[in-house]
């Protein structure tokens, strides 16, 4: 599932994004931000102004702004005994009509929140869906889960394949456990190799197909354990090895993070700057702060938001430069209790960190374009949070075969962008 406890500061910016971008729409505003439009109108509800700025430029009423009820409680001046009647009558009817639709939104919540308890991926939330269908409409059911119906009807009509494909793996995993027994020291290209020596002609198997089926039942060659020191010294502009050697991928999420901080000039002669944490699997910008200073709480306020996003942050990588806030004791400890590995390159080469490095030169370019800056604080800020949230749920990555990062991590290309 998508990310699902947004901060009070995203919902808040998210709103400024919609008031401030001239001529924006709730739908392009959610789709950029990766949100459902229902949650971009309520965060709008609670945390509006009611104005908007035009495609002109001009600040005018929001057409969101609410609006006085024609069946307010009260009424025209002249307004006769029976035409109050009606009024109100319709007034209650409206009202039950309301109410028994946030009764039965909250049922659905309740609902969610047990079905959820021990996980929100994607493919559950449509199984959700499907599992209550009977109870609720589709559609009341797809707005509190935040997925759209069309995507909904999309995994219902292929679930004969999904249970073919199923049945298929399942037979498959018999296969590999067969072999596995006979060496459990073999792996998937060791056991792919014996099935396709002794399958008839047709039935060959990929690796990566049988890697993936060993994953998913836990059938691994063994692989003997190494001794982990725990035990690191802290002194202040403590240095540590690099353990990525200019090799910037990793084999699945969370196990290696490259980040760096990067300035943002303004018209005034001031900076922000960015601090950055980033996924080698996937490019993912899985956490990021921006302040007016290069203090250590930069780069600690991003590694904390690195650990919100995924939850946890324990037994990974994360490789930056020699820059004093990385390699000050703070930063450290934070790691140490994060349970981060900390990797740096050597003194002076760019090319040790060339990721980060390349991920901030393609966020200006394509954000300032021509400008050689920006022209106040806010418009930076604004410009510069729409740009790594769409790069993370939009933007199409080469490395990611041309899908989001977000999507690529999942493998769903359901919902899948038509441009970026």
């Amino acid at each position: 599932m998508a990310r699902k406890n947004y901060s009070e500061e995203f919902r808040r910016q998210a709103v400024d994004l919609y008031e401030s971008t001239p001529g924006a729409t709730v739908r392009g505003i959610a789709e950029d931000l990766g949100i459902v439009r229902g949650t971009l109108r309520h965060w709008l509800a609670v945390y509006g102004t009611g104005k908007k700025t035009a495609a002109d430029g001009t600040l005018t009423s929001s057409p969101l702004q609410s609006k006085p009820s024609p069946t307010s409680p009260t009424g025209p001046a002249g307004e006769t005994p029976e035409q109050k009647i009606a009024r109100l009558e319709a007034r209650v009817n409206e009202l039950e009509v309301e109410t028994t639709k946030l009764t039965t939104e909250r049922e659905i919540l309740q609902r969610a929140a047990k079905y959820f308890a021990g996980g929100d991926g994607l493919m559950s939330r449509f199984q959700f869906v499907a599992d209550n269908s009977a109870t609720f409409e589709v559609k009341r059911l797809c707005e509190p889960v935040e997925i759209e119906r069309s995507s909904y009807y999309a995994w219902l009509k292929a679930a004969p394949a999904r249970e073919a494909r199923a049945a298929d793996d399942a037979a498959l995993a018999e296969r590999i456990r067969a072999v596995h027994a006979e060496d459990n020291t073999q792996g998937a290209p060791r056991i792919t190799a014996e099935l396709n020596d002794s399958a008839p002609a047709g039935e060959r198997v990929n690796h990566k197909r049988v890697a993936r089926v060993m994953r998913l039942q836990g059938i691994r060659g063994y692989v003997k354990k190494r001794r982990v020191r725990t035990t690191i010294p802290e002194p202040s502009g403590q240095k540590y090895p690099d353990l990525v050697k200019r090799d910037f991928t990793a084999p699945a999420p969370g196990l290696r993070y490259v980040g760096d901080i990067t300035y943002l000039p303004i018209a005034d002669g001031t900076n922000l700057y960015l601090a950055t944490v980033i996924d080698c699997y996937s490019r993912r910008l899985v956490g990021w702060a921006i302040a007016d200073h290069m203090r250590t709480d930069l780069v600690e306020d991003a590694l904390k938001a690195a650990a919100a996003t995924r939850g946890t942050l324990k037994g990974s990588v994360f490789h930056s430069d020699h820059g004093s806030v990385y390699c000050s004791k703070d930063y450290a400890k934070l790691c140490r209790k994060l349970g981060v590995t900390q990797s740096m390159g050597a003194v002076g080469s760019s090319a040790d960190n060339a990721l980060a490095e390349s991920f901030n030169a393609t966020m200006k370019r394509e954000v300032l374009q021509d400008a050689a800056c920006w022209s106040n604080e806010l418009v930076c800020r604004r410009q510069v949070f729409r740009w790594l949230v769409r790069y993370n749920t939009k933007r199409r990555h080469s490395w990611c075969r041309y899908v989001p990062p977000v999507l690529y991590e999942t493998g769903n290309t359901a919902t899948l962008p038509t441009a970026a």
